[in-house]
């Protein structure tokens, strides 16, 4: 049986990529630290799943990452452990270095001692793949989109955090030959996001009767990418990249984010009307911007299109729709995984 190691795979895209690898038939060593943003809540499906192994450990742990490494024999590595939201970097710059840079290099460095131990068809056949962002680019103008060739130009402590991380990638293949791949994404949404995301807070606090707080204008454009989309287009890379390869992923959906604000006031007040019968877009507030708020995102995914024959399947329309009825159908997941330490209030204005 396949077996691979992923990090982070309690969190918002890992949880997702992992009941999909466990349902295809693979073999799962999850790594979580279970922070925050990771929750087990996600993964109840494969509590009595011998194909799914949880590990409460953290990727920085050289030990710990070794002694996995050495018991399961994977053949391949998805990195998808992360501190991943831009205004608690801007809060807390420090966690973000501490896992997403310091963790990353622990991380890589149990990958290539492991994979040099390796012989023959094993070692060939190894992978690391790391998943990282667009956020690594910078901002856009009004035209154009980030190829895999775009300069790095990173603009929040997290987005800086996770090029970081991405140059650690390439110098390790580059300097020590490890088989690795990197992945930049787009923005996701869909199913177990945790409710400090965009699309998810929106409707918590829509359902609750509270402000919807926009920054800016809204304008800010993003390129939307449907969880399930995503976690698609890392299978195709993991099992068809070529070695020391980036690919953009993207969703082929730009949207402002008022526009996405505003859909999602639509699709609550037709599945879940207020009691006055007003529209939730009533509730939207705009409020001060985010500082160093980048103000437009796009992906152009078409080195993973044409080499690996990867197309998003869900159109944003279709997407956040399934989005929407997910979270009106899981309330009860929300209601667990927010434990108290977040509820629902605006960070990230340190700066």
């Amino acid at each position: 049986m396949t077996t691979w190691l992923v990090t982070g795979g309690a969190g918002f895209i890992g949880g997702n990529f992992v009941l999909e690898a466990v349902a295809s038939g693979v073999r799962v060593v999850n790594l979580d630290a279970l922070t925050y943003a990771g929750n087990r809540d996600t993964l109840a499906s494969l509590d009595d799943d011998a194909r799914h192994v949880f590990v409460h450990g953290d990727i920085g742990d050289r030990e710990l990452v070794a002694r996995l490494l050495a018991e399961h024999r994977p053949q391949a590595i998805v990195n998808f452990a992360a501190e991943s939201h831009v205004d608690r970097s801007i809060d807390g710059p420090a966690a973000f270095v501490q896992t997403n840079v310091v963790g990353t290099l622990a991380l890589l460095e149990a990958a290539r001692d492991y994979w040099k131990a390796l012989e023959g068809a094993d070692r060939e056949a190894f992978r690391f793949l790391h998943v990282s962002t667009d956020e690594v680019y910078g901002s856009l103008g009004d035209t154009g989109k980030f190829t895999e060739d775009t300069p790095f130009a990173p603009n929040s402590p997290y987005s800086a955090s996770k090029a970081a991380s991405d140059h650690l990638v390439r110098a390790f293949h580059h300097t020590y030959g490890l088989p690795v791949l990197t992945t930049n994404c787009s923005n996701n949404y869909g199913p177990y996001q945790f409710p400090e995301k965009l699309i998810p807070l929106v409707i918590a606090r829509a359902l609750a009767g509270e402000p919807l707080p926009v920054y800016g204008d809204g304008r800010n454009v993003r390129d939307w990418l449907y969880v399930g989309d995503h976690c698609a287009a890392i299978r195709a890379v993991l099992e068809r990249g070529r070695v020391g390869e980036t690919y953009n992923v993207g969703g082929d959906a730009e949207k402002q984010n008022i526009e996405v604000v505003r859909t999602i006031c639509a699709l609550l007040d037709a599945r879940r009307p207020r009691a006055d019968g007003k529209p939730r877009a009533d509730q939207i507030t705009y409020v001060a911007d985010r500082p160093g708020h980048d103000r437009r995102y796009a992906i152009d995914a078409s080195k993973l299109k044409s080499e690996l024959g990867w197309a998003p399947a869900h159109s944003f329309e279709q997407g956040i729709a399934d989005t929407v009825d997910w979270y009106l159908g899981h309330q009860d997941w929300v209601a667990r995984v927010l434990d108290g330490s977040y509820r629902l209030e605006r960070i990230g204005t340190a700066a």
